[in-house]
């Protein structure tokens, strides 16, 4: 086992550390994605405007109502399509395929921006209005107000659901191996299949995927506790 995971051409280790560090830059850029995307849903949730509110209720209620693995195929594939259609149009005959690493950030990145945005609307809903009336009261710009009231309340109340939101980010990348994407969950398989040792892989597998949850766990632990500096515990 310990030369099957060794470093170097006889083991597997480097090749799983790299395949690791794919599954961290996936999660990272689908969660930025996710918080791009759910600020924008949160805010047209809270809109005035009804058609705004329906959209994004139509959204969180599509992306959390089907799984994940089914929207990393619907781009993978239909977007491939789509590409293709178009490129016929112009004369282009041959296959297109959509970057691996690109249809995972965006698939994911998607289904999260559905959880991020119900987090982030009831972080601004848990702001006390009587904070705004006051803030208005004292002359503050709208500017001023959201970057001295309203952005650090709704951080800290926002960060322990954004963590749940991370790791499930983590997790989910193990799906895009279906699109040939080596991270952990693919370079296990494929190193389960040489060697026909699967225990051995599937394990590490489950250890490297313990140690980034633990890490992110741990640093949004710390992300709490200095966004609820100063707040008085009761």
């Amino acid at each position: 086992m310990i030369q099957l995971l060794g470093w170097g051409d006889q083991g597997w280790g480097d090749e799983l550390v790299r395949a690791a560090g794919m599954t961290l830059a996936v999660a990272l850029c689908a969660f930025l994605l996710g918080l791009v995307v759910g600020s924008g849903g949160a805010a047209a949730k809270l809109s005035r405007f009804r058609a705004l509110q329906a959209a994004a209720d139509a959204y969180t209620t599509v992306l959390r109502g089907i799984p994940e693995l089914l929207v990393i195929y619907l781009l993978f594939f239909g977007g491939s399509g789509a590409l293709m259609y178009v490129a016929r149009i112009f004369g282009h005959t041959g296959y297109i395929e959509i970057n691996a690493f690109a249809t995972g950030a965006v698939a994911i990145g998607i289904v999260n921006g559905a959880y991020s945005t119900e987090v982030i609307r009831g972080a601004v809903l848990a702001v006390h209005p009587g904070q705004i009336e006051a803030a208005k009261a004292y002359g503050m710009s709208r500017s001023v107000m959201f970057r001295r009231i309203v952005a650090p309340q709704v951080l800290r109340y926002a960060l322990p659901s954004l963590g749940n939101v991370w790791q499930l980010a983590l997790k989910e990348t193990a799906l895009i191996s279906v699109t040939g994407l080596v991270e952990i969950m693919r370079q296990a398989t494929v190193g389960a299949g040489s060697t026909k040792q699967p225990f051995t892989f599937y394990a590490a597998a489950c250890v490297l995927y313990l140690i980034l949850t633990t890490v992110s766990g741990l640093g949004f632990a710390r992300a709490e506790r200095w966004a609820a500096r100063g707040v008085r515990r009761a």
